[in-house]
């Protein structure tokens, strides 16, 4: 792996192997085979989802965010685009229902999204779980050396 001397500031590499190793520890967690993919949604729209089990009962749709700590305005903006492209997909190819997931990687990055405010009014009512995947320190540390990098 390249160091983050190596990397360019808006290198976003070490975020998404951290989201690699969220979706695989959720998917053990949940005894469900979880897998990035494009799903035709409506139209002719495709949509990328980072992980999908069609097979469980129900369908599982998964979207991951891999930030540590707090969440700054633009990034809460982030978190409920993906949150409604979750209900988005389940409205159009799951009318039964599934099962929605927003996996983050950090309890303080998690933290808005499960106390008291509308946006976790919102995700509860809208059936939109917020599970927070630990991992392990040595990438916690790049992902937060990434973000430091990556701050504009």
């Amino acid at each position: 792996m390249r160091t983050s001397v190596d990397l360019a500031p808006g290198d976003s590499s070490v975020q998404r192997s951290a989201e690699t190793v969220i979706l695989r520890v959720l998917s053990a967690n949940l005894g469900v085979a979880l897998e990035s993919r494009r799903l035709a949604v409506a139209d002719g729209v495709r949509v990328d989802v980072d992980g999908v089990c069609e097979s469980s009962v129900p369908p599982v749709l998964v979207e991951v965010w891999a930030h540590q700590g707090r969440p700054r305005p633009a990034q809460k903006a982030k978190v409920m685009t993906d949150a409604l492209k979750l209900v988005w997909i389940e409205r159009c190819l799951f009318p039964a229902g599934a099962r929605k997931i927003l996996a983050l990687a950090d309890k303080d990055a998690a933290d808005y999204f499960l106390r008291r405010t509308w946006m976790s009014s919102a995700l509860r009512d809208l059936g939109i779980e917020v599970i927070v995947v630990p991992l392990p320190s040595d990438l916690r540390s790049q992902i937060t050396a990434a973000q430091t990098r990556q701050f504009r």
